[in-house]
């Protein structure tokens, strides 16, 4: 298998000004996409357009906007006028508790129908998994060591030999942000769905992530895993000079 493309990822609530400051470092330094997490009172669709404007051949993703709140009409009206060949929607089931199954098969079949852009679905699950690699265009993981996400690659592809395969890593390329990546992965070790699928998976959210010291080997082994490697920045402060620090460091080293 070909070595993994290698992309970052930002969270939308860094508003639109801020990401469009960011995504013309992410192209100029080489990496394969911006991906923007939708967050509680952000906009992802918004912050996309945004480093759209400013970027020429950079792919745009979002992971993921949640379906149970944001039907696929409206994700379509917002990304009209966005370069459709270079456009992710990763989409997700966001706190919906039943039906999720269905919810997004019918998002995809719908979002199919509105617009070009390739589909992801954000996926735990086994289910949720084959689903993304049958119906959709591929799958995002997240929190997961790279032993992990080879086996579920394997999993999607098996279920969908087209099936594109991206990772969330989250990874603190400064000493100075590893308290805050720590804090992240305890922050998710908490919620009940990463809970249940942690202890599932018998893997610790600490073992899911890459610290400075760690990082040329980590990167590595995931990105002989899967098909993409999203680099979730953390720094220590989220202002543009930190990304872009953060940008030009996982350059030089991948």
């Amino acid at each position: 298998m070909p070595e993994a493309l290698v992309s970052i990822g930002v969270a939308a609530a860094l508003g639109p000004d801020t990401i469009a400051a960011i995504a013309p470092a992410v192209e100029s330094a080489g990496f394969h996409a911006l991906w923007v997490n939708d967050t509680p009172g952000a906009d992802a669709l918004a912050a996309v357009a945004a480093a759209a404007a400013v970027t020429d051949r950079l792919t745009l993703a979002t992971g993921v906007v949640p379906m149970d709140r944001r039907p696929p009409q409206s994700i379509a009206d917002a990304v009209r006028a966005l370069p459709q060949d270079r456009l992710v929607l990763g989409i997700g089931s966001g706190a919906a508790r039943s039906g999720v199954l269905a919810l997004m098969r019918e998002s995809v079949r719908r979002l199919r129908e509105v617009t070009s852009a390739r589909v992801l679905i954000g996926a735990l699950g086994p289910r949720m998994r084959r689903l993304g690699a049958a119906e959709a265009d591929g799958v995002l993981l997240s929190w997961l060591t790279a032993e992990a996400a080879k086996a579920q690659a394997a999993e999607a592809r098996a279920a969908g030999p087209d099936a594109h395969v991206a990772l969330y890593v989250r990874t603190a390329l400064d000493p100075d942000a590893v308290q805050r990546l720590e804090e992240e992965a305890g922050r998710y070790g908490a919620f009940p769905q990463y809970r249940a699928n942690f202890e599932r998976l018998g893997i610790a959210p600490g073992a899911t992530v890459l610290r400075p010291d760690d990082f040329g080997r980590g990167i590595r082994e995931y990105r002989s895993a899967v098909d993409e490697v999203v680099l979730r920045a953390i720094v220590a402060e989220d202002d543009v000079a930190a990304y872009t620090r953060f940008i030009e460091t996982a350059a030089s080293s991948v």
